[in-house]
C-alpha cells in the first residue's frame, strides 16, 4: 500500500516595514504548544537582525537551526534562488517540521511567492495555509501606511515621469489584497477615533472578505494564524492586485546599510539619536542590537520613524562577540556617512 505524505502547511506573514511582523512571529513561537515549527526570514539588509530577534525566543518548538535567513533581496523577486533551497533545507530536518512560517520583507508582494507553490519542485511537499498581513494601526490612523511617508511624497512630486500612485501605497494594497487575515497591530496606541480611521484604511483596500483582528504587541492567538487549511495557492489567481499585469518588479526606491555600534554607556542617548534620524534623513526603519556597559544582557532596538522601542532580550552568550550593530532602511540615496555620524553622537 502506498502512503501519501501530507504537505507541510506554510503561513506567509507580510506587512510593511515596522508593522510588527517579527514581534507577531516571536509570539507565535513562544506559544506553539509543542507544534514543531520552522521560520524563513527574508531580511532586507546585510545582517540577520530579524532572525536574531526570533532566535532569542529560546523556545524548543523552533530551535535555532529551524530559522533560515535569506538576505539576498526581496523574496518575491528571488524565489528560484532563495526560497526553494530554503524549503529543501527545512523539509530535511529531523524531527520533521509540522508548520513553516515565512516572514517576507516589508517590500515583498505576497502573490508571486504564493504562485511559486505551484512549482513542480515543491507543490507536492508544501501548501499555503494562509496569508497574514500585519499593518501599523497608528500610521493608518494618521493617513499613512508607515510612520514617515513625507520623503516619498517629495520624491514623487519631483519626478514628472511618475504617473502612478506612491509605490509603497501599491505594495500595501497588494499585501492586503492577498490576505486571509489582517492583523491591525499597536491597538494600544490608538484611541477610538484613531482605531476607526485605521479600520477604514484597511477595509478600503480589501477587495474581498477577510478577517481583521486588532492587537497590541503582535499578540495574536496562534490558533487564529496556524491551521487555516486554505491552500491559498489554488485560489491565488482570484486575488487581484495592482501588479498583475507586470512581468516583474523591483524596489529601487529603497536602500539599507549596517552601522556598527561601539559599547554604549547610556541607552537613552542612543534611543534619542535613533528617533532623530527620521527628522533629519529619509530613514523609514532602524533595527538592531547594542552592547551596554556593565550589562550582561543584549539591548534590542527597533524604530519606525521617530517611534523607538527597546528591551533587553537575552544574555550575551559566552562564545559570541559582544558587538552592536543597527540596520538602517530608507529611501535610495541615504547619506550613510552622515547617518553614521548622527548615531555616533
Amino acid at each position: 500500500m502506498t502512503v501519501s505524505l501530507a504537505r507541510v502547511p506554510c503561513t506567509v506573514v507580510t506587512g510593511f516595514l515596522g508593522a510588527g511582523k517579527t514581534t507577531l512571529i516571536r509570539h507565535v513561537l513562544a506559544n506553539a504548544h509543542g507544534r514543531r515549527l520552522a521560520v524563513i526570514v527574508n531580511e532586507f539588509g546585510d545582517v540577520g537582525v530579524d532572525g536574531e530577534i526570533l532566535k532569542g525566543c529560546g523556545d524548543e518548538a523552533c530551535p535555532e537551526e529551524n530559522i533560515v535567513e535569506l538576505a539576498n533581496g526581496c523574496l518575491c523577486c528571488t524565489v528560484a534562488d532563495e526560497f526553494v533551497p530554503a524549503l529543501d533545507l527545512i523539509l530535511s530536518r529531523k524531527p520533521e517540521v509540522e508548520h513553516i512560517v515565512i516572514e517576507t520583507s516589508g517590500l515583498a508582494l505576497p502573490k508571486p511567492l504564493v504562485q511559486a507553490f505551484h512549482w513542480p519542485a515543491i507543490k507536492s511537499r508544501v501548501t499555503v495555509d494562509g496569508v497574514v498581513a500585519v499593518v501599523d494601526g497608528p500610521a493608518l490612523a494618521e493617513g499613512r501606511v508607515a510612520a514617515d511617508l513625507a520623503a516619498l511624497a517629495r520624491e514623487r512630486a519631483a519626478d514628472p515621469a511618475l504617473d502612478h500612485d506612491d509605490p509603497i501605497e501599491e505594495v500595501f494594497t497588494d499585501q492586503i489584497a492577498c490576505a486571509d487575515l489582517v492583523v491591525l497591530n499597536k491597538r494600544d496606541l490608538l484611541d477610538a477615533p484613531g482605531l476607526a480611521k485605521a479600520m477604514d484604511a484597511v477595509t478600503g483596500s480589501l477587495p474581498r472578505a477577510a478577517k481583521i483582528v486588532t492587537v497590541a504587541d503582535g499578540k495574536v492567538d496562534p490558533a487564529a494564524l496556524i491551521g487555516l487549511g486554505l491552500a491559498v495557492e489554488d485560489d491565488i489567481e482570484n486575488r487581484r492586485t495592482l501588479h498583475d499585469a507586470e512581468p516583474d518588479h523591483d524596489h529601487d526606491d529603497f536602500d539599507s546599510f549596517v552601522v556598527p555600534l561601539p559599547e554604549i554607556a547610556d541607552p537613552s542617548k542612543l534611543i534619542a539619536r535613533i528617533a532623530a534620524l527620521a527628522e533629519s534623513f529619509d530613514v523609514l526603519r532602524v533595527k538592531g542590537f547594542a552592547v551596554v556597559a556593565g550589562k550582561p544582557m543584549r539591548l534590542m532596538l527597533q524604530a519606525v520613524g521617530s517611534r523607538v522601542t527597546s528591551q533587553y532580550d537575552r544574555p550575551w552568550a559566552a562564545a559570541e562577540a559582544r558587538a552592536g550593530a543597527l540596520v538602517v532602511i530608507g529611501l535610495k540615496g541615504l547619506d550613510r556617512a552622515a547617518i553614521a555620524r548622527a548615531l555616533a553622537g
